[in-house]
């Protein structure tokens, strides 16, 4: 087994360790979303969380870590009657994005149950898991009926595995903690609210930074058992500092005061629901419990609400995660303790932790760098010698990053987005149409858009497919051995006449292996939506644009909820552009659709033929993703020779393939030449569809329906 990478060694991040830290105190606060860019460290900082966490004591024996002192009583290696107590370390179970259902839930022995009436279970990543941490690297790349059964065992603290009416239950509490790229896509609504906690987290852009980290990690690679060998007394400090505040946590009060606050906070923030309520007091109390404190503080509650809230105040999905802080202060002033309050620290265990150690602000700590035990320079808090050594780990795992390193990263960020000053007149001002892009309209809910035919693709929403969930259509015999849920009646009319040359006595049938069968299931699967978007001279009046862009809004806002892949060409001037290759973040589609400037020539072909491109590229990547085209122009093609005739042999050469499209005609005016419906016939679309044709309560025929009669 290989030597884990210290959490006392992570440089930077102190909000992620804090977090961590106060799951680790307290699992009750709910877990920890972790959302940053690639390579930042975020799967490091939670593996090497496993290390700290107390051991547990377990009864000897049982596959589901029951606890000796109140063990399951629906456990099915139970019933544990006066059993006996082992301790092991506590478990950190990762569950890869591509488990199979009864990789996470577990598995039931169907032939066994038939032929023996024996329930034989095999536990899964949830049973593994329960008394200790659920690690989901890319969370937001799960499959829904992952997502779904998480849901359900982190709402009831239990799994239940049913097939064909043979059933297991057993406990599952967990800690759940998940990391994810948001340029990879969002995170489903229901799931991103079962994570108590969220962290931004971004790579340092401060020099000294980066190199203790390259420094550090070059160590570690070189010698992993040395280095964390180093740091072994920091990690004991932290492990001896998890127990006491889990032993002091029952003794910190709540009181009325800061109880108010954070009701008031929450309802400032108009979230939805009691459970930010509820994670925010628990926060709030592991704070207190981790500064060595009995008391809640306004500060503990002000901590509270930068970590629960985030995630829980978007209202759409194109709606970035953040917090108002100035809103923030101004509602825990207002409703903070009254400046008679004889005691404002809320009474016994109030002011600095006990012990002598560092007060609230030095040990989240604010204006702190990262210690070493290699002599690395660090401030420490005044104390005397026995508080100083064991506060040196805390500024490892709660450091705070420089006021100044805030603003750099905020002046660099704008330049990696490309925000540029102004242009003063006469000084290489952009034309009238590219100076200020349209604003996008108000999104609103489309008609469903479907690829015709039943695919096989990743689970998704959009079109039928042939998947391991949804309704059962018929059974097979399974090639290799099965794959999917056992077809019960098929697998017993398979087996039944067999039953007398086979020597059956008694109740259970003789069941062979080459009588089972598998179900057969169709649900829904995800496509890859590709927007090809006019955005020529002819798009450039404002109100156009704006509408158009709202109804291109839409699409995406419908393809985020059908969990679909995006891109985005847009075409104008001279050629067409691949704005945003296909990808799993919406978000990203909607950034760039908002600042997509208009004006040009309107290349049409352009457009259709680099549409084509990237479709066989997207075809060799992943072959059983189907695709949708949806084209959002009014039909014109200007720009070299026969340019409306080179657009219409391009749309024929996509029609050969059989690439499923729709049209989106934004012509508009008293007169129209009807050049977009031309191209739907070349395209094989159907009929096009107006911007208003594209809303759910339009009169209009849906745009499926077209799909099937093509």
């Amino acid at each position: 087994m290989s030597t884990p990478y210290p959490f006392a060694a992570v440089v930077g991040m102190s909000e992620l360790r804090l977090a961590l830290l106060l799951n680790a105190v307290s699992p009750q606060v709910g877990g920890v979303l972790v959302r940053g860019e690639k390579g930042t460290a975020k799967s490091t900082a939670v593996r090497a969380l496993a290390t700290l966490l107390p051991a547990l004591d377990v009864v000897p024996g049982c596959r589901f870590s029951c606890d000796p002192v109140a063990p399951d009583p629906a456990c099915p290696d139970g019933p544990h009657d006066r059993a006996g107590a082992s301790a092991r370390p506590a478990r950190m179970v990762e569950l890869p994005v591509g488990a199979s259902e009864d990789r996470l839930v577990g598995a039931l022995d169907i032939e066994r149950a038939l032929a023996e009436g024996v329930k034989a279970f095999e536990p899964g990543l949830l049973a593994d898991a329960h008394r200790g941490v659920l690690y989901v690297d890319e969370v937001n790349l799960l499959h829904d009926h992952l997502v779904d059964l998480l849901l359900d065992a982190a709402a009831m603290g239990s799994s239940y595995v049913e097939r064909e009416g043979v059933s297991v239950r057993h406990a599952a509490r967990f800690l759940l903690v998940g990391t994810m790229n948001p340029e990879e896509g969002e995170l489903r609504p229901q799931l991103l609210d079962r994570f108590g906690l969220t962290v931004e987290v971004a790579a340092s852009r401060e020099p000294d930074e980066r190199v203790e980290v390259v420094r550090r990690r070059l160590a570690y690679d070189a010698d992993p058992a040395g280095f964390a060998a180093r740091w072994a007394a920091e990690e004991e400090a932290l492990r001896a500092r998890i127990v006491a505040a889990r032993a002091l946590l029952p003794s910190v009060v709540l009181g009325d005061g800061p109880l108010r606050q954070i009701a008031a906070t929450c309802a400032a923030f108009e979230v939805d629901g009691m459970r930010a309520d509820i994670v925010m007091a628990r926060t709030a109390t592991a704070l207190a419990a981790w500064s060595g404190r009995t008391a809640v503080l306004a500060e503990d509650v002000r901590q509270a609400a930068l970590l629960a809230l985030p995630h829980r105040r978007r209202r759409n999905p194109f709606d970035a995660p953040g917090l108002d802080e100035q809103k923030l202060a101004e509602t825990l002033r207002e409703f903070g303790p009254d400046d008679d309050d004889p005691d404002p620290d809320g009474g016994p265990g109030g002011g600095s932790p006990a012990g002598g150690e560092a007060s609230d602000d030095q040990w989240r700590g604010r204006d702190r760098t990262d210690a070493g035990p290699r002599g690395d320079t660090t401030s420490q808090p005044a104390s005397d010698p026995a508080s100083q050594a064991a506060s040196d780990p805390e500024s490892q795992a709660a450091s705070g990053e420089e006021p100044q390193a805030a603003g750099g990263r905020a002046a660099r960020g704008a330049e990696r987005t490309g925000a540029a000053e102004p242009h003063p007149p006469g000084e290489g001002a952009p034309s009238e149409t590219d100076a200020q892009p349209a604003t996008p309209a108000e999104p609103f809910r489309t008609k469903p858009l479907t690829v015709p035919g039943v695919g096989e693709g990743a689970a998704g929403r959009r079109s039928r497919a042939r998947t391991t969930t949804g309704r059962t259509t018929g059974a097979q015999r399974p090639h290799n051995g099965p794959k999917g849920k056992l077809h019960l009646a098929a697998t017993v009319h398979a087996a039944a006449p067999h039953q007398r040359a086979r020597g059956r006595h008694g109740r259970g049938l003789v069941i062979r292996r080459d009588d089972l069968r598998e179900a057969v299931r169709e649900g829904r699967e995800s496509n890859l939506v590709l927007f090809l978007v006019d955005a020529s001279g002819s798009m450039a009046a404002r109100q156009r644009m704006s509408a158009v862009k709202g109804a291109v809004l839409s699409l995406l806002l419908d393809a985020y909820q059908r969990r679909d892949k995006v891109g985005l060409i847009t075409f104008r001037g001279r050629e067409a552009e691949l704005t945003l290759p296909p990808t799993s973040s919406v978000d990203a589609a909607a950034a760039r659709l908002k600042q997509l400037p208009t004006g040009g020539r309107t290349p049409l072909a352009a457009g259709l033929l680099k549409a084509h491109d990237v479709l066989r590229i997207e075809r060799m990547r992943d072959p059983a993703r189907r695709p949708l085209l949806v084209t959002v122009t009014d039909g014109r093609a200007t720009g070299g020779p026969e340019p409306l005739l080179r657009a219409r042999g391009a749309a024929r050469l996509l029609a050969a393939e059989g690439v499923a499209s729709v049209v989106v005609d934004c012509e508009s005016g008293p007169v129209r030449l009807g050049l977009a419906a031309e191209l739907a016939a070349d395209l094989g679309a159907g009929p096009a569809v107006t911007l208003d044709g594209l809303r759910a309560d339009a009169v209009t025929a849906l745009v499926h329906e077209a799909r099937r009669a093509a």
